[in-house]
């Protein structure tokens, strides 16, 4: 049987941005029910839009996925703050806290780094 793959696919950081929406998933299943539809909600959708965002424009021109890029740095960020309430709140522990946003440093790390070689690509042109 013959697999379909898409070129972003292969992406490190789409992987790692799916990896971490696996453990957004986890985290918030713990939530109260409550939560359901507001904070865990939230930090699903703004989990999710990382990855989504990573897709999306890596298709397109680099100044396009440069701009994608940005929204899922944004995205990282609302996830930091998902992360603090949920910490505020006693949702999750301070260990569980510090993984998070461990895994979001990374993210951000690999996003910046892969905005910086898009804008030096271009500017070799």
């Amino acid at each position: 049987m013959e697999t379909y793959k898409f070129k972003f696919e292969d992406l490190k950081v789409y992987n790692k941005a799916l990896d971490f929406v696996d453990l957004t998933y986890r985290v918030c299943e713990n939530f109260p029910n409550s939560e359901r539809f507001t904070l865990a909600s939230q930090f699903i959708r703004a989990s999710i839009s990382i990855a989504l965002n990573i897709a999306e424009g890596s298709s397109d021109t680099d100044k396009q996925f440069n701009r994608f890029l940005q929204m899922a740095l944004d995205s990282v960020n609302e996830c930091v703050v998902c992360s603090t309430i949920s910490l505020r709140q006693n949702y999750i522990t301070a260990d569980k806290n510090i993984e998070i946003r461990q895994k979001l440093v990374e993210l951000s790390k690999m996003i910046t780094s892969l905005q910086k070689h898009l804008k030096q690509k271009s500017s070799n042109l």
